[in-house]
């Protein structure tokens, strides 16, 4: 199998038929390592009157955890006992067990028909209190308030911003041909409370999020040809932004908010441009033969990365935002497209060809000079995006006939499968943080 750019091979495919339902999203950690901080998420107790929550905090918390890469959560059947708060933890009885922390919380009556979540954060080996916060949720938000206490529990111990509190896009579709049903849709970053946004008879591809986390930018062939649709998550409203003759697709906002990126072959091959979305005005950047797609902005807006065969097969190149000459930026391997770049810069995350095998691979130049790795096993991986700390990674797979997501850790130690119930889920795209509630 001989594959073109792959956004470029999808948009003009119309996309492959997606088969079965659209339903809810399930998770499966699927792979590990050992090589993570082990830490105790006992779980909490409801302690007030009424009915308790009917989200399990503690599993929520230690899910996160998990899945990042960098912590290794007990099970609960070999938690010796259950503290609820510091002043009940046996440290030696953890310690015995090679445990670095251990975290401990109680939910009580909020008021108001709300719950109070009380949590603290211990070091086992010091018995030293880290952090403690009470997140007040009604039930219907429990889920987010455990999301930001795992957040909250990420930064504390490794100093860097959790991203357990953000959401994902992604297309799903129900039925072939005619009887298509595209549904553009969101959900919270471990596949809970997915929500649709559009739903189309045509083929919907290329999700991209605004940095504000309320618009999302995407591709449509309602009226039979592609176009560029900017929808606002909260009202419903949506702007046609791109309609020119030919191919409008692969959508990608700046840092900024205020231009987007695209590819465009109103000129008769396909180039990347900017539009500034106040005036719509055009910025061609690139001009030449190959096929040019997939651009990404750097996190400072200064760049933009971009799929082109401009040297034969797909790679990686660089251009100014403001226009200049493209430099190439992957040299390992002979096919890499669809690139995502983490928040510092420093690393690349991309669709790696060798023959008939399509894998996640990243380029990480953190240490000085480019290391690659290779981030999934499966055959036909594809459509990387970086979860807004850099840490994770979420990516399209197939298994069968049958559309599957992966998050793994940007250090591969964690993979999670993130499935669409009898579905077909495909085009993922990783949101920006949000504010915390």
């Amino acid at each position: 199998m001989n594959r073109p750019l792959s956004w470029l091979a999808a948009l003009l495919a119309l996309l492959l038929p997606f088969s079965a339902a659209a339903q809810g999203l399930d998770v499966d950690i699927v792979g590990g390592k050992a090589a993570a901080l082990p830490i105790v998420v006992v779980p909490m107790p409801y302690q007030g009157a009424g009915t308790a929550p009917g989200t399990d905090i503690a599993k929520v918390i230690r899910d996160d955890l998990n899945r990042s890469g960098q912590f290794r959560g007990l099970p609960v059947e070999r938690m010796a006992s259950q503290p609820s708060r510091g002043a009940d933890i046996n440290y030696p009885e953890w310690r015995a067990i090679n445990q670095d922390y251990i975290v401990v919380g109680r939910v009580v009556d909020g008021g108001a028909g709300a719950y109070r979540i009380e949590y603290e954060l211990f070091d086992v080996a010091k018995q030293q209190r880290l952090a403690g916060f009470a997140y007040t949720a009604r039930a219907n938000v429990v889920r987010d308030a455990a999301h930001q206490i795992a957040d909250a529990i990420y930064q504390k111990i490794l100093g860097v911003r959790g991203a357990f509190y953000t959401r994902i896009a992604y297309v799903t579709a129900n039925g072939t041909g005619r009887g298509a049903d595209y549904v553009l849709k969101i959900a919270d970053s471990d596949g809970f409370n997915p929500q649709p946004v559009v739903r189309s008879p045509e083929p919907l591809l290329s999700p991209a999020w605004s940095p504000d986390g309320n618009r999302l930018a995407y591709v449509s062939f309602e009226g039979g040809n592609s176009s560029i649709y900017i929808q606002n998550i909260s009202s419903g409203s949506r702007e046609l932004v791109a309609k020119f003759r030919g191919i409008n697709g692969a959508p990608s906002f700046s840092p900024d908010g205020r231009r987007l990126a695209l590819t465009l072959s109103r000129s008769g091959n396909p180039e990347i441009y900017v539009m500034d979305l106040g005036s719509k005005a055009l910025t061609q950047l690139t001009n030449h033969f190959g096929i040019d797609t997939e651009p990404t902005w750097s996190a400072d807006g200064s760049k933009i990365y971009f799929t082109s065969d401009r040297g034969g097969k797909p790679q990686i190149y660089q251009v100014a935002s403001s226009g200049g000459g493209a430099t190439r930026v992957t040299f390992q391997g002979s096919y890499n497209a669809t690139p995502s770049v983490s928040s510092d810069g420093k690393k690349i995350a991309v669709a790696q060809g060798a023959g008939n095998t399509y894998r996640i691979a990243m380029m990480d130049s953190s240490l000085g000079a480019a290391r690659w790795s290779t981030l999934s096993p499966g055959s036909l991986d594809e459509s990387p995006t970086f979860a807004p700390n850099g840490a994770m990674i979420i990516y399209a797979a197939r298994e069968g006939r049958r559309g599957v997501l992966y998050s793994v850790s940007a250090d591969a130690r964690v993979r999670e499968r993130v499935v669409l119930d009898d579905g077909d889920v495909r085009e993922p795209s990783w949101g920006p943080y949000r504010t915390p509630q």
